[in-house]
């Protein structure tokens, strides 16, 4: 079922963001803010929306800028912004975040991200850790390596030559490409991302999904991935904020989980205490539209279920 509410949302950014909404009947244990992933959009969580509604959680999910219906004057599709697109994105989930707070003074707030979404609510949660409850971060790479550096000088040299708001010609070769070229069955280009043939044929199919992003979103990306592997960024963390780390083992995005598993090394060593990790076999990079999806959501919820009792 589709979200049941769609709200123009403007962000003080200068974002009019495509809020969707799922409500519950109060008493709700808590709310879920979601955030999507790379050349996507937040509809596409609607079946776990519903899952989470028919669970207690109430559940609010906006397109990031350049992405599904949200509009902005520096942030056609593509790109997050012309300036500061990385800060202006955390802002306008901030601003979600209040706006959440608001409408449901009290209840607890679980942050979600998948993919890119997992690197924008990491960065949230080192800015503001003590106001949530939980932090879901799903099939997310913080890698921040040699391979990184390069890609990040890759796109310098693309910016001087090309400009910044232009499709970027190389980082999709390195990236959904290279991913793609992983899987040995492979009937298209984007199988890396689920074994389930149906979702992948809805990916394909929806015109607002599969895009090649910007010079300009790809750095800002790899700015969100460079500020969240950065230690001293959650020294101001709570240690005790409950996290929830998710990956698959055949998912080439995250080397088949190797990076959610870094990530959780990571936390670990700095002495965070609620790191819960899953490391689903067979799985590829979206979990929640994957032949396991099932159990994949009903262990999240078990899990969010604790947060928000935390």
């Amino acid at each position: 079922m589709p979200f049941e509410e769609r709200r123009a949302f403007a962000s003080p950014t200068g974002a009019v963001l495509n809020l969707l909404v799922k409500k519950v009947a109060e008493p709700a244990r808590a709310v879920v803010q979601i955030n999507h992933g790379l050349a996507e959009h937040a509809a596409r969580y609607a079946r776990f929306a519903d899952h989470l509604a028919a669970s207690g959680f109430q559940v609010y999910a906006h397109d990031h800028r350049g992405h599904g219906g949200t509009t902005a004057l520096d942030a056609p599709s593509g790109i997050f912004a012309r300036e500061s697109g990385a800060e202006k994105v955390i802002a306008d989930v901030l601003a979600i975040h209040d706006l959440i707070a608001r409408e449901h003074p009290g209840l607890p707030v679980i942050v979600f991200g998948h993919s890119m979404g997992g690197l924008i609510a990491l960065n949230f949660v080192q800015r503001h850790s003590q106001r949530i409850a939980g932090a879901a971060i799903w099939n997310a790479n913080f890698s921040a390596g040699p391979a990184e550096r390069l890609a990040r000088l890759l796109l310098l040299w693309e910016r001087f030559r090309l400009g910044s708001d232009v499709p970027s010609r190389l980082l999709p070769k390195l990236t959904f490409q290279a991913w793609a070229r992983q899987i040995p069955d492979r009937c298209t280009g984007f199988d890396w991302l689920s074994r389930d043939r149906a979702e992948v044929d809805a990916y394909i199919a929806d015109p607002l999904c599969g895009w090649d992003a910007s010079v300009s979103m790809w750095r800002d990306i790899f700015d969100l991935i460079f500020h969240g592997s950065d230690d001293r960024n959650l020294a101001d963390v709570r240690k005790d904020l409950p996290f929830h780390l998710v990956g698959g083992d055949k998912d080439p995005a995250t080397a088949g989980g190797k990076a959610v598993r870094n990530l959780e090394a990571r936390l670990r060593r700095l002495g965070f205490s609620g790191v819960t990790t899953r490391i689903y076999p067979d799985t590829r990079h979206e979990s929640l539209n994957e032949m396991n999806r099932e159990t994949v959501v009903a262990d999240f919820v078990e899990w969010a279920n604790m947060a928000a009792c935390h």
